[in-house]
């Protein structure tokens, strides 16, 4: 099976994928989705209809080049105001393709640095709140809903910092990025921000890459608007109407995505060039939000060091994309070990950071076809709300000067508590045979997910964790940090299959952050997402551990790597 603009090695998926894309052909699927052919994805009115408003995307490449000529107006100003930086304050499909841009592109001459913060960790917080140039950075407030309690909490936490500094029109250091009548927009026209971008309302979250949540933060960077639309319009024509399933370059990917995923490969490893990295971390949210729901879906695997064969299990397919410029995303070693195992791999390479444009589109093309193909919705997201009402259930008491109830422990050890999930009147089991009896629950299949609300900084040893896990039970991996990954794969943890082990990780050593106007801390936010996703997991019947550090310090974390590593020797 080849298509010109893939180096496939699928193995005996070949059949069930051509079968497929003829099935499509035979459906018109392509020329119907072009048409918004709400259908496609299911039957029922209530369906539809929110299906019907979320696909503005298709035609956001050439939709949006009418509005370059008032980005670059904005840009200019800004530049010519004096500000060198812009923090963009947003969570999910609004702070990750500013992130990719940053990470790929960095700041061109002349324009803007870019700091993404997506975190309501007091110490991320605070960090940024130390830094030496707050009077002469922009702020993005950007959310689609306008009522993302991170985004506005972060608003009011700066905007006070501003105030403190003496800095005369603090609002005027602030934009919005919204759709049309939010709570964020009117508060925005109201403190009088210096602009307020309105998004088109039918385009959701993570989907608008394409659109003022991705292309405001880019322009500020310095990036070539105008190229990067012309590379996503190419691609929109090649992903279209008339063009058929077996040549396009979005359901083709989507259909071996799909296919795959059925016969047990759903666990879509990705590989990417270094300066690609942080791509990684959008085609998560954008897949695993999108079909992980009604007990089936794609799980992304980002960020995982590739490792040997014999790491692997047969739940995987991998996807590398390559930078012409960069390292190869895959040696040819190490295609040939993986094709020599049976496991399957997709692969293309990118020519310059401007095909980031393309490859956009494609991969929301692509997620759109593989929702169909596995019966979901691929535009909502029905499980998200369950974490944050339970967040805002253990906040409410607060307003009364109550303070949240934490579990007890089931089980200590040099700073490091362990809390599972317990039957009554069962014996309290030790330390080591709660470690023991909770990793001997994974079977091949599942995939294991560190959920860390932790400071970033740790990243380095919670990955040496997450390989040390792969290696031995040969299961995939992911690593999310707390709140984040609720806003990606969240939504998967809760409405995907039940083939998830989850081992969150926390911590209360940080310095608090007070949210004007609110009833609680970001200490206080923090600490309720962290246990109100606990909770849901556990209503949920998944397979939980949740670990409590005594404090934040990394040898913490080096004597949890020693337990598990103990643990897994045990098994």
């Amino acid at each position: 099976m080849t298509n010109k603009h893939l180096k496939l090695h699928i193995g005996n998926a070949e059949a069930a994928a051509h079968s497929t894309l003829i099935h499509l052909a035979d459906e018109k699927f392509v020329q119907r989705l072009w048409d918004r052919d709400t259908t496609l994805w299911k039957p029922d009115a209530d369906h539809r209809k929110t299906i019907g408003h979320r696909l503005g995307w298709l035609t956001a490449p050439s939709g949006m080049r009418k509005q370059l000529p008032h980005i670059t107006t904005f840009v200019n100003e800004v530049r010519q105001a004096g500000f060198t930086d812009a923090i963009l304050l947003g969570m999910g499909g609004s702070s990750l393709a500013p992130e990719v841009f940053g990470a790929s592109f960095g700041p061109q001459a002349g324009y803007l640095r870019l700091h993404v913060l997506d975190s309501s960790n007091p110490d991320v917080i605070t960090e940024t709140l130390k830094r030496s140039t707050l009077e002469k950075s922009l702020f993005i407030v950007s959310s689609k809903s306008g009522a993302t309690t991170e985004t506005l909490s972060l608003f009011r936490v700066f905007e006070a910092q501003l105030r403190r500094q003496g800095v005369a029109q603090p609002n005027q250091q602030f934009i919005a990025i919204t759709d049309p009548g939010t709570p964020l927009e009117r508060l925005a026209m109201k403190q009088v921000f210096r602009y307020v971008f309105s998004n088109p309302a039918d385009i959701g979250g993570r989907y608008s890459a394409l659109s003022y949540f991705g292309l405001v933060p880019a322009a500020l960077l310095g990036i070539n608007l105008g190229l990067l639309l012309d590379r996503a319009e190419n691609l929109s024509q090649r992903c279209g109407p008339k063009v058929a399933p077996a040549l396009n370059p979005g359901v083709y990917l989507g259909t071996l995505l799909a296919v795959l995923a059925r016969r047990g490969r759903d666990k879509l490893t990705l590989l990417l060039s270094p300066s690609l990295a942080s791509l990684g971390a959008w085609i998560e949210q954008l897949v695993a939000e999108s079909t992980g729901k009604e007990g089936v879906g794609i799980l992304p695997i980002g960020d995982e060091s590739l490792g040997r064969t014999q790491d692997y299990g047969n739940d995987r397919v991998f996807v590398a994309i390559t930078l012409a410029a960069d390292t190869p995303a895959l040696g040819p070693h190490q295609l040939r070990s993986l094709v020599a195992s049976k496991h399957p791999v997709i692969s293309w390479t990118l020519a310059d950071h401007y095909d980031l444009g393309a490859e956009f589109f494609r991969w929301e093309i692509a997620t759109a076809t593989a929702g169909a193909i596995l019966g979901v919705n691929p535009f909502d997201e029905p499980n998200v709300t369950e974490s944050k009402d339970t967040t805002h259930a253990l906040l409410n008491p607060l307003t009364a000067d109550n303070r949240q109830s934490s579990p007890q422990p089931v089980a200590q050890r040099e700073g490091v508590g362990l809390y599972t999930t317990r039957i009554p009147g069962d014996l309290p089991l030790g330390f080591e045979d709660t470690l023991d009896q909770f990793l001997a629950t994974i079977q091949p299949g599942d995939y294991l997910a560190l959920l860390a609300y932790l400071h970033p900084r740790h990243e380095k040893a919670l990955n040496k964790i997450r390989l040390l896990l792969r290696n031995r039970l040969r299961i995939a991996t992911t690593l999310g940090f707390g709140p984040r990954y609720l806003h990606s794969t969240g939504q998967f943890h809760k409405g995907g299959a039940n083939r998830g082990v989850f081992i969150q990780i926390i911590t209360k050593s940080y310095t608090d952050v007070d949210i004007p106007q609110a009833p609680y801390s970001f200490g206080q936010l923090y600490k309720a997402q962290a246990l109100g996703d606990f909770q849901v997991l556990q209503r949920r019947q998944r397979r939980v551990l949740r670990i409590h550090l005594e404090d934040d310090k990394a040898s913490r974390l080096t004597a949890l790597h020693h337990h598990l590593q103990d643990a897994l020797e045990r098994l």
